[in-house]
């Protein structure tokens, strides 16, 4: 103990020049990451506005060239400049709100079924190997249904359209979701169960501490998965028998011959679409061992 302090009291205290010299080097450090972040979300908005402009030049164009001939001039609504005078007609009127909110309704009420019953099956195909075995072709049977082919027995089952369209989407998106975390589940390492094991673990603490944190990052990539999948079937179901929704929307300004309010339709299915999958690409980047792009 005396040599050690002995030893301490030996050492010098570190310069002035020394002090200022690391801390010189730990700003430029700070400044570079800096530096280098502000340069890569400045290139990836300018990518995402280059992108934009170049698909509404492309749109105009098209849009030009159908008002401009007599044998499709009828169809100008299609084009650039009347969809986006048509967004607002659209909110004033409550159309825009009422068929997102119906749409988003339906579209969260099937995704939340998705997870809450893919994640649990996941994670014991994950962990039990024979269910794994015994459940994989009758999973995989059901899988490569259609889920727009449930169309008419989820009418008979279900007293309601709305149930009826929930439970489409919740069998088109549990899949991804399902498979997604049993991939990642079986990536885990078994030496941390050995470990928890050893350590006292109740189960409890093992899916909270080990196997929600390791696989956090394959579920919220499912969840993307199946957010694609959800769209797909969401608005042709909403085609057939119901009076709400984006998909109605889209049917009543066809029917109506207002191709200006369907073309903006169809763009806000795609923008609410592109939000969605925004937010899960940056879940699946927060949880994601590697940092890399989504």
């Amino acid at each position: 103990i005396r040599r050690s302090f002995h030893s301490y009291g030996n050492h010098r205290p570190m310069s002035n020049q020394a002090t200022s010299g690391a801390a010189t080097a730990a700003s430029g450090v700070t400044g570079g990451a800096g530096a280098r972040f502000l340069l890569a979300a400045s290139r990836g908005t300018a990518n995402f506005v280059l992108g934009l402009m170049i698909l509404a030049v492309l749109w105009g164009i098209g849009g030009y060239m159908i008002a401009s001939n007599p044998k499709t001039a009828n169809f100008a609504g299609f084009g650039l400049l009347p969809t986006l005078q048509a967004f607002p007609n659209l909110w004033d009127m409550g159309k825009l709100q009422n068929a997102t909110y119906a749409s988003g309704y339906r579209l969260g009420s099937g995704m939340l079924m998705a997870v809450l019953i893919g994640v649990p099956l996941g994670i014991v195909m994950g962990r039990v190997q024979w269910f794994r075995k015994l459940s994989n072709s009758p999973f995989q049977l059901l899988r490569m249904i259609s889920p727009l082919s449930w169309m008419p027995i989820a009418v008979l089952v279900f007293s309601s359209w709305d149930g009826s369209i929930v439970f489409l989407v919740a069998f088109a998106s549990v899949w991804p979701v399902m498979y997604q975390t049993a991939a990642g589940l079986s990536k885990v390492d078994p030496a941390w169960f050995k470990v928890a094991r050893n350590l006292g673990a109740t189960p409890l603490q093992m899916l909270t501490q080990i196997i929600l944190p390791a696989i956090s990052f394959d579920i919220f990539t499912g969840i993307r998965l199946a957010l694609g999948v959800a769209w797909v079937v969401l608005v042709p179901a909403e085609l057939l028998g119901v009076t709400s929704g984006l998909g109605y929307a889209i049917k009543d300004a066809r029917e109506t011959l207002a191709y200006d309010n369907l073309t903006a339709m169809v763009l806000t299915i795609g923008i609410i679409g592109y939000v969605l999958d925004t937010i899960c690409a940056m879940l699946i980047k927060k949880f994601s061992w590697h940092r890399g792009d989504m």
